[in-house]
């Protein structure tokens, strides 16, 4: 339980004691390697917890953190309307690997998860400024967030165009700034290439999803290449024949959607950014056990999203089962890694050639006096 909390502390401490030298700031795990936004939220913790110290404190905290993270994703599933009541059972019951990155663990990835579900819950509420800063605001937690980020960019250029999705970039870029700036003062280049390393190398022993790979093709930046390839093909295919439905061609996203011949049909936001996500998660060089979070909350809607008898239920909820026993398997095992890539294979399988789920309908609450109107309509 302590580890990742003493070296999280360990690291915002360095902050606290006024080091604004990223290389500079370390803990027992190695060097820090995460955006500004982490230091912050994580030095309030420091502070908040007796500088770490009280850690059932911190648990409490995260447990508030989990519930909240919960309601903000049932708010988005009741605006989505796709998947039935049971399996939020799962959602909230099922799952011990969840509970533990909460709760147990205390670790970064679930701070940064909530902020991205309110920054969904503003999309959805057609604000997309403020939904922009959110986001932007989740990735300087944790940079998996931006597995998110080419959805976003295709939903920006849909509902504003390219001159239109500008200002909202901007925003992103902006907040990023800001939040770094003390180190970018101090050294620019070292806070950049700690908290926006890309080409980072993964531990074997910790990979959840490539188990059954010889350990030198894992580290090998070939394959590395080939995953990335794999992605980049995955959200181009994903872009032309899943997430643009107008008889345009998808250049026409950069125009202003007043001057486009054919206006898209209503585009669900939801099924563009999970899926933009979960794209990610499948090309993933290593998936570690607080990984899960990235994806476990999104999971039900990409299973449920697309029209299916009702006995296909069943295999659906069995599947959500074998993935939460492949994340439950330590050590990782040649049967738990390829069961993974099986279950992420079916998921996309159902997601390609499924319909494409349009947008709940949003109908008004009834009327509290029906008597009085039908008086008056008299």
């Amino acid at each position: 339980t302590e580890v990742d909390w003493k070296a999280y502390m360990e690291e915002v401490e360095g902050f606290a004691n006024g080091t604004l030298d990223y290389t500079r700031l370390k803990g027992d795990t190695g060097p820090l390697v995460y955006p500004a936004g982490f230091v912050y939220i994580f030095l309030g913790l420091y502070y908040a917890t007796g500088r770490g110290a009280d850690i059932r404190l911190a648990q409490y905290l995260f447990a508030g953190l989990y519930l909240l993270n919960l309601l903000l994703v049932f708010r988005i599933y009741c605006r989505t309307n796709k998947v039935p009541p049971y399996v939020f059972f799962f959602m909230c019951c099922a799952s011990y690997r969840i509970h533990s990155i909460f709760v147990l663990r205390l670790f970064n990835d679930p701070v940064a998860m909530a902020i991205l579900f309110l920054a969904i819950n503003l999309f959805l509420e057609e604000r997309w400024s403020w939904g922009c800063l959110l986001f932007s605001l989740a990735v300087s937690v944790k940079m998996n967030i931006l597995l998110f980020a080419p959805g976003l960019l295709f939903l920006l250029l849909q509902r504003f165009g390219l001159l239109g999705c500008i200002p909202k970039l901007c925003i992103c870029a902006l907040l990023q700034v800001i939040l770094g700036l003390p180190f970018l003062l101090v050294n620019p280049v070292g806070y950049l290439t700690r908290s926006f390393d890309l080409g980072r190398q993964f531990q074997f022993k910790w990979t959840v999803n490539w188990r059954f790979l010889p350990e030198e093709v894992f580290q090998n930046r070939a394959f590395h290449a080939t995953l990335l390839l794999a992605h980049l093909a995955g959200l181009g295919l994903f872009a032309l024949h899943r997430w643009h439905r107008s008889k345009e061609s998808i250049l026409a996203l950069l125009k202003d959607p007043a001057e486009r011949k054919h206006p898209s049909p209503p585009l669900t936001i939801v099924f563009v950014l999970f899926s933009s996500n979960f794209l990610g998660v499948c090309c993933s060089r290593s998936l570690h056990y607080q990984f899960y979070v990235w994806y476990f909350h999104t999971l039900p809607y990409l299973l449920w999203c697309t029209p299916t008898a009702k006995l296909a239920h069943m295999p659906k909820v069995l599947l959500l089962g074998v993935i939460e026993l492949c994340w439950n398997t330590y050590p990782s095992t040649v049967c738990s890694s390829l069961s993974l890539h099986i279950c992420h294979g079916l998921v996309l399988l159902q997601l390609w050639y499924g319909t494409a789920p349009l947008p709940a309908p949003h109908t008004p609450p009834p009327s509290r006096r029906p008597a009085a109107i039908s008086k008056k309509a008299q």
